[in-house]
């Protein structure tokens, strides 16, 4: 009977992922408020995370942005080290050509370093470091604000 259930919530987990990038927002967010629930109880959607990396090059800033949110829903299942693979990849996003995702991926940030204390010093100066001249006065201060809130976050663990 276990054996059955575990097929079931595989075949949910795989319909939401293909859900992530459908064309209707609504069904996507749902998607992914789904699929973050299922992460915080299991490690069920774990097994994505490749996929999930690849969302990170998405054309589309909101497939990013789900992507990203996974990513770090799942930081603290990632026994393989996928997340210390592509955190280059990951940290890319904090100066996202689109400021909401960049500002999204910001406030993942302490999630993942939660769970991954060997990443807070790549993590931290990353954000120390970043660039903010890509984006308008107006989004610059509000990126720099994000960022020292995080930094501040981060360096409390």
């Amino acid at each position: 009977m276990k054996h059955n259930r575990e097929d079931e919530m595989s075949v949910q987990i795989e319909e939401r992922f293909e859900l992530l990038s459908d064309r209707n927002s609504r069904v996507a967010y749902k998607a992914l408020q789904d699929l973050q629930r299922v992460s915080e109880e299991t490690g069920s959607v774990y097994p994505y995370m490749d996929r999930l990396m690849e969302m990170l090059d998405s054309m589309n800033s909101y497939v990013r942005t789900r992507g990203l949110t996974l990513i770090a829903c799942n930081a603290k299942w990632d026994q393989d080290g996928k997340i210390n693979e592509s955190l280059d990849k990951i940290l890319g996003h904090v100066t996202d050509v689109k400021p909401i995702a960049a500002r999204q991926c910001i406030r993942l940030l302490p999630v993942i370093a939660e769970y991954k204390p060997e990443l807070r010093n790549r993590i931290l100066s990353a954000l120390e470091q970043a660039d903010l001249s890509v984006y308008g006065e107006s989004m610059q201060s509000l990126v720099s604000r994000d960022i020292q809130k995080v930094l501040n976050d981060i360096r409390k663990f």
